[in-house]
């Protein structure tokens, strides 16, 4: 006696849409849905390792819904963008952004993080910032050195002032900012003695 397999479940669902078959308003649609979503720019300069022609046009998207979804569910729920039934789930979220633009394929045509869309309450700048949080911390440290700062109020103003998007990030790590601009002050200390 064969037993079922047990349908995978995700709450973050990977899909393609080709340019060619999607509808015009796929946006609109996806938007109707009301499912936080994330897509591509278009892959309109992708070339197939094996023949060298270039692959159908297509957009790389990835839905994020609030309870576990099964792939017969999501395939179900795309079917009006015309794209493959196949949906896949998404292991790593960084992985996917790195895919969208292929960040870390240099023998890849790259594609630019601003041409990449979301809908839906999904927060395309929070996410983006995620996926690049090291630059964004260097960028701190470059801050403080080049202000001298040595106190995380002033860090803190100079962040409210110039940039939320960094505040939020020093918000988030205000314990590594906190031990890093201790260091900082002990040493101009250790240099005066």
């Amino acid at each position: 006696m064969k037993t079922k397999q047990k349908e995978a479940r995700s709450s973050k669902w990977a899909f393609l849409i080709y340019e060619e078959s999607a509808p015009e308003d796929y946006i609109e649609r996806l938007d109707g849905k009301h499912v936080p979503y994330i897509i591509s720019p278009l892959h309109n300069l992708d070339v197939n390792s094996e023949t060298g022609e270039l692959k159908k046009a297509h957009w790389h998207g990835c839905l994020f819904f609030e309870s576990l979804k099964s792939q017969s569910q999501v395939s179900e729920l795309l079917a009006d963008l015309n794209g493959p039934k196949y949906v896949e789930v998404v292991h790593s979220p960084k992985g996917m952004y790195d895919y969208f633009v292929h960040a870390e394929n240099p023998d890849k045509t790259p594609y630019k993080v601003e041409d990449i869309k979301s809908g839906c309450g999904f927060d395309l700048v929070k996410f983006i910032r995620e996926q690049g949080e090291d630059e964004f911390v260097a960028k701190v440290i470059d801050v403080i050195e080049e202000n001298n700062f040595y106190e995380f109020r002033e860090l803190v103003s100079y962040a409210r002032k110039e940039d939320m998007e960094l505040l939020k990030l020093i918000i988030s790590r205000a314990y590594f900012f906190v031990k890093y601009l201790d260091s900082r002050r002990n040493a101009m200390r250790d240099n005066e003695k």
